[in-house]
């Protein structure tokens, strides 16, 4: 029976593990990956909305750079010196410049610049691509020169030259603001001047639309208002920076190899509802709000979005499939023409790659089902017997009986299992005398360094005590006796303490504990000072207090025991001399605060974090067992101790709190 149930729970065992985690991981990829996918699609999308729009404002700041240098040439101001003074006895037009395209020189000498700067045009708008046109006008918006061949190295028609040298460019609102500040952004718009029809391929139509930028020509910088320049950059330049690679590239990993990603690009007029360029190059000046396009919500979106952040567009639907897109407006202003540029991804490559483990998934369960309840059955009959055994010795050790030993009848887990339990027990019975006799010997061993810390601190104050009165002696000084009469003191003072420190280690083995009562700070300071003067005086350490005294409710034994240790340490810490400070402190109504503050070398981060581990020390002596005993001791008394680096000087504070008695909080009389 219990063969029998074993396997069964094998079995059934296996189908949960296989059947819950690969339906659940199913459901899991259908939903939460799903969402997950969603989220990081759309990240992706504000990041490509982000950069595309970087690219459409560095476009811009671009042309404006070219247009300024322009502006800022010297032949540019000579062209408009030259026409100026031309004017009262002829004229340059579509001749010269024509002239100019069969390259012929056109009139004589006084001509020579309007030739220039006309050849500068050409090769300049042969070589960029992208201008169109260079118009060059003087102060009362007549046209002085403009390039006579476009970009594809032709002439300008003649009848476009007419137009051009016919028209009137002072009536334009560009002209003005060129006038008034120097510079102007003409918008998205198709220009009459360059006389340009309809194509019949809409793949053409693009190139019938410009942007214009304008800047303002001076006599000398800061002068008077000679005339202006203005660019026209065919619209195909920016149609081109939406068509890149780049965007579908950017999602070309989450669609089969031979499946060409959906996202595409476009760009809205400042307005967020008029349709500037897209993939579609029919809905041109359509607006996104119209009976065509219809989708006022994404209008509403981007009018509502954060100037200058990028943003989500609601899910939507156009032309009949679901889709998720971000925007981000360009530079507005005098930097730009505030343009919104938006990237859009069909739902369906979002999650193609979902669906396709979705798939995976539920097929390969089946398969793997089938073959893991076999298995199971299989080694389900071979691990019950080992198991059953194991059990059995298991209750016996756990008896006291550690004699007890399982029969290997396998190499395999379940043999390397029993061998391991019989080495378990076997080791367990060899080694449980010799684990008792360790514990006693590190509890011996750990006793015997802390007695050796503390005994060793009021040790060297005495040796320094005594060094300082045999040099008196021998130097037969006339203070020799209170020298004698002190040393004494302090050698009775600290037999005394160390008679304490036995007492102390007595009570932490479960003796004494702390016996508060009502001290004056100031006494208790001041004796552990006196104790450490003639060590400070060795040291070069000047010693300081400051602070009314008050009244703590402390054991005064283990007390100076604390700020003995704190004392040591902080002298030990400046070797080279320094100043030590105590300092005594009210914080609150309930407690004393006393802080020690020397100018040693400070503490570590490492080292602030184990100060209080028992056996941690940043010294080259001692058993590092003083701070950890202090911070017992403080404790036991209801205070607290901290130690950290000074934030005034270079150096370590100790702060020490302790709590007041209850009717206490005003200084000693």
């Amino acid at each position: 029976m219990k063969l029998r149930r074993i396997s069964t729970k094998f079995v059934l065992a296996v189908l949960a593990a296989v059947i819950v985690p690969f339906c659940g991981f199913a459901v899991f990829v259908d939903q939460t990956v799903a969402k997950r996918s969603l989220e990081v699609v759309k990240q992706a999308l504000v990041g490509l909305a982000t950069d595309l729009a970087r690219e459409v404002d560095r476009e811009i700041e671009h042309r404006r750079g070219e247009i300024a240098l322009w502006t800022a040439d010297p032949r540019t101001h000579e062209a408009i010196v030259e026409a100026r003074s031309d004017r009262e006895r002829t004229t340059w037009g579509v001749a010269e410049t024509r002239a100019v395209a069969a390259g012929r020189r056109p009139g004589g000498p006084d001509r020579n610049h309007r030739r220039e700067q006309t050849l500068a045009f050409d090769r300049y708008v042969e070589n960029s691509r992208v201008y169109d046109l260079l118009l060059l006008v003087d102060a009362d918006g007549r046209l002085v020169s403009v390039n006579c061949r476009g970009p594809d190295g032709a002439p300008l028609p003649e009848l476009q030259l007419d137009r051009l040298f016919a028209w009137d460019f002072g009536a334009e609102g560009w002209f003005d603001q060129v006038v008034r500040s120097g510079e102007a952004l003409v918008d998205h718009h198709r220009s009459e001047r360059l006389g340009l029809r309809i194509p019949d391929d809409p793949s053409d139509l693009p190139r019938t639309y410009h942007i214009g930028i304008a800047r303002a020509i001076h006599d000398v910088p800061g002068g008077e208002f000679a005339g202006a320049l203005l660019g026209l950059v065919n619209w195909k330049t920016f149609d081109d920076l939406l068509r890149a690679p780049l965007v579908k590239d950017y999602f070309r990993g989450m669609v089969p190899e031979d499946v060409v990603p959906s996202p595409y690009a476009w760009i809205w007029g400042a307005d967020a509802d008029t349709i500037l360029a897209h993939q579609d190059p029919r809905l041109i000046e359509e607006r996104v709000s119209g009976e065509l396009v219809n989708l006022p919500q994404m209008v509403a979106d981007a009018r509502s979005g954060t100037p200058g952040e990028a943003g989500l567009f609601r899910e939507y639907t156009f032309h009949g499939v679901r889709k998720n897109a971000a925007f981000k407006q360009c530079a507005a202003g005098t930097s730009g023409f505030g343009w919104f540029v938006g990237v859009g991804i069909n739902n369906e490559d979002i999650f193609a790659v979902t669906e396709e483990l979705t798939a995976l998934l539920y097929k390969g369960t089946a398969g793997v089902l089938l073959a893991c309840v076999l298995w199971v059955l299989v080694i389900a009959r071979r691990t019950t017997k080992p198991i059953l055994a194991l059990q059995t010795h298991t209750r016996r050790v756990a008896e006291g009986d550690l004699s007890a030993r399982i029969e290997i009848g396998s190499r395999d887990e379940l043999g390397e299992l029993a061998d391991a339990f019989n080495a378990m027990t076997r080791d367990l019975s060899e080694n449980r005398e010799a684990l008792i006799k360790a514990e006693k010997d590190a509890a011996w061993r750990e006793m015997a360094r802390q007695i050796a810390h503390d005994i060793k601190n009021p040790l060297t104050p005495m040796k320094l005590s005594l060094d300082l009165l045999r040099r008196a002696r021998a130097e037969r000084r006339g203070d020799l006796e209170e020298i004698l009469d002190r040393t004494l003191a302090l050698m009775d003072r600290q037999v005394d303490n160390l008679r304490e420190i036995a007492t102390d280690f007595y009570e932490f083995t479960g003796g004494r504990k702390p016996v508060p009562q009502r001290l004056d700070t100031r006494t208790q300071v001041d004796e552990v000072l006196e104790l450490h003067g003639a060590w400070a005086q060795e040291r070069g350490v000047s010693i300081h207090i400051e602070g009314e005294s008050r009244v703590v409710w402390a054991d005064p034994g283990k007390l100076r025991r604390v700020l003995t240790n704190l004392v040591s340490n902080a002298l030990q810490a400046m070797d080279e001399g320094g100043r030590l400070l105590v300092r005594i402190e009210l914080p609150d109504e309930s407690r004393v605060r006393i802080e020690i503050l020397d100018t040693g070398a400070g503490l570590s981060p490492e080292a602030r974090e184990r100060l209080f581990e028992p056996f941690f020390t940043t010294k080259g002596e001692g058993t590092g067992l003083g701070l950890a005993i202090s911070k017992r001791v403080v404790e036991e008394m209801g205070g607290d101790i901290e130690l950290e680096p000074r934030a005034d000087a270079p150096g370590t504070v100790a702060r020490l709190d302790l709590p007041t008695p209850p009717e206490v909080a005003r200084p000693m009389p």
